[in-house]
């Protein structure tokens, strides 16, 4: 998803509380003490998988907020339709990790009050104030979802089964690897190549010197000549698995779920190399129309039995704790197979994606920030 963790505090930038009040505005923090009535509607920025029929009509009927989501590609378009039309186009947006600073930092986003989400007192301790969606101590949404980026294959056409993600670097399936359209893919290939090349020295994927930064576009440069076809949408690679054209490729576990559905033989895995991934944050727009809308899909999707039929269609871990036991009376063994109760150590190898800065961590400022990121992914595809 072209999204999918990530946690990272930019530094030098001081954000100011900004809020669009819901109704009930206390005198203290600006935030909203209570949810008003609702507004009628409900415009959102989303994922696509995000906004599935057997969650959004129940909320619909329940607080007659008529849900319209609009899906994006990338977490970049996400940013640029959260802005577009002045920022008051979108109430809320599902913002991956990478986003998620952008947003607040360019004062996109407002403040949220998690006390009025009752199920976040039931988030992971990971999740409840995670440095992706929360600064100085101020919540700028609410969690969501998280999971990893995964390799899915054909098991027809690939064999041996896949145990690296070597192979969609290398030209035995030339013409038929399939990547995300998206500059966090560099990521992807300085991940491996901390695994498989040492000398590199890179030991976070999204702070990269120069010299780490060059080996990984290269390695998507050569990656470039096997590729039929970068996928913006999830749905994009399922048409590609669907049709042949693509039998490997980088993806999420909601694209696999959607091909076993179609009864398109297919397999995901975590590469022995590990995985890039995401965590979630439904955000309010700063200038949103419909905040109390907007405070109610919160409360709804956070609850464990939204928590867990999003979990289990999209392939990916809830925040709520309390949805594990409803995951496996939805589908027994679905909380196991998604790591919902999963152990810090197993979240914690998860490289979560997040927005490149020029700061490494180590007092220098030497790393290669996103719109480098960004340039080089648009050349390498040119």
């Amino acid at each position: 998803m072209i999204r999918l963790k990530r946690a990272h505090v930019l530094l030098g930038v001081v954000v100011a509380a900004l809020c669009v009040p819901a109704a009930g505005v206390g005198a203290g923090n600006g935030l909203p003490t209570k949810i008003g009535k609702g507004e009628g509607q409900l415009n959102l920025v989303a994922w696509e998988g995000y906004t599935q029929p057997q969650w959004v009509k129940p909320f619909e009927k329940s607080t007659g907020c008529q849900v319209n989501a609009k899906y994006a590609g990338s977490s970049d378009e996400m940013v640029t339709l959260m802005r577009s039309g002045g920022g008051s186009q979108y109430d809320m947006v599902s913002a991956s990790g990478d986003a998620s600073l952008r947003l607040i930092y360019g004062k996109d986003v407002q403040p949220v009050n998690v006390r009025l989400i009752p199920d976040w007192k039931n988030f992971v301790p990971q999740l409840k104030s995670p440095a992706h969606n929360t600064v100085k101590g101020q919540h700028y949404g609410i969690s969501l979802q998280w999971g990893p980026n995964t390799l899915l294959y054909n098991v027809k056409k690939v064999k041996p089964a896949p145990t690296s993600w070597s192979t969609i670097y290398s030209g035995k399936y030339k013409g038929k690897v399939t990547v995300p359209d998206n500059p966090i893919q560099i990521a992807d290939a300085a991940l491996y190549l901390s695994r498989t090349n040492s000398a590199l020295g890179i030991k976070d994927p999204y702070e990269l010197n120069q010299r780490q930064f060059d080996a990984a576009v290269s390695l998507l440069e050569k990656q470039r000549l096997l590729v039929k076809k970068y996928w913006a949408l999830a749905s994009d690679e399922v048409d590609l698995f669907k049709n042949g054209d693509a039998v490997i490729g980088a993806s999420w576990p909601y694209q696999t779920n959607t091909l076993v559905a179609a009864k398109v033989p297919v397999k995901d895995l975590i590469p022995k190399e590990g995985a890039t991934g995401w965590a979630d944050t439904w955000m309010l727009s700063a200038k949103a129309k419909h905040p109390n809308c907007a405070y109610m899909w919160m409360k709804w999707v956070s609850t464990p039995k939204v928590q867990a039929q999003q979990a289990i269609s999209f392939g990916e871990t809830p925040a709520n704790s309390k949805a594990c036991p409803v995951m496996n009376k939805l589908s027994p063994g679905s909380a196991t197979q998604y790591h919902c109760g999963a152990s810090p150590a197993y979240f914690n190898s998860i490289k979560f994606w997040k927005t490149p800065v020029a700061d490494c961590g180590n007092g220098k400022q030497e790393c290669m920030d996103y719109t480098k990121w960004v340039q080089a992914w648009t050349q390498m595809k040119g």
